[in-house]
């Protein structure tokens, strides 16, 4: 890491990384996962554990999440800068291409939309603000569980049931929803096409987080979406380009805003 302040820096990546996993972590991992020295690590797990933001729990040789990153990502909440940040973009997204846009984030399992925009004249639409609805199923929610490893779908959708489907249309399976994840991640945006509901198809980008361990792109927090009438196409992921590449503009300005790092171009 270079530039600004080197053990500040540290610090904030230790927090990341106990944030992105699912319980607490041992320093040895943490050291090897950041590539750091394990002295540094300690040192650093000390100082956030003094302050708040870390607990070490002695009887399982683990680190934690303390009280003050609960208190500083429920202040994040209070302010709403996502909405705040993202409100404008999504307007003039929608000025842009006449259809409805939305802002969602992932609930669970489900799909939780913070904003919308409409355009002077609405196409008809129903999803409104605080509607969830199957992540599987939506675009927005696709472009999010993109960036999930496999573990982590399987622990978030598994229940020995088929998944939900609302249409004859969509994964209805976990193997079904890891090709087509595997199928949005090649295209660099996820669509859908009658899957929510019929005669309407999405295409979504997602918004990333910072950047994770060791540099690597950062992780989705939110996805842009647009939708608009259209017949069932099966070949949807192809004939859309232009319009994914306007919400990959907006999705993208937003990652800025949020001081986000957007995804490593692969050729």
């Amino acid at each position: 890491m270079t530039g600004g302040v080197p053990a500040l820096r540290r610090g904030l990546a230790v927090l990341r990384l106990l944030a992105a996993h699912p319980g607490p972590m041992p320093a040895s991992t943490i050291a090897t996962s950041l590539g750091l020295p394990r002295s540094t690590v300690y040192h650093l797990l000390t100082e956030l554990e003094a302050a708040g933001f870390v607990v070490h729990l002695p009887e399982r040789q683990r680190y934690g999440l303390g009280m003050a990153a609960f208190e500083v990502g429920s202040a994040y909440l209070r302010h709403d800068p996502l909405e705040k940040l993202a409100a404008p973009l999504l307007r003039r997204l929608v000025e842009r291409v006449g259809h409805d846009a939305h802002l969602g984030v992932l609930h669970g399992r489900e799909l939780l939309y913070l904003l919308r925009e409409r355009p002077a004249r609405p196409e008809g639409l129903v999803t409104a603000v605080g509607v969830r609805l199957p992540a599987h199923l939506t675009a927005s929610g696709r472009a999010v569980l993109a960036g999930t490893g496999r573990a982590q779908l399987r622990a978030l959708l598994s229940t020995g049931t088929p998944l939900e489907r609302r249409t004859a249309r969509g994964p209805a399976s976990l193997r079904a929803l890891h090709s087509t994840l595997a199928a949005e991640r090649r295209r660099g945006w996820a669509c859908e096409d009658g899957e929510v509901s019929p005669g309407f198809a999405s295409v979504a980008y997602p918004v990333l987080g910072p950047e994770g361990p060791g540099g690597s792109d950062g992780h989705a927090v939110a996805a842009v979406s647009v939708t608009f009438r259209h017949l069932c196409d099966p070949a949807c992921g192809q004939t859309w380009p232009d319009l994914a590449a306007t919400v990959r503009r907006t999705a993208h300005e937003i990652t800025r805003r949020l001081g986000g790092v957007a995804p490593t171009v692969r050729r």
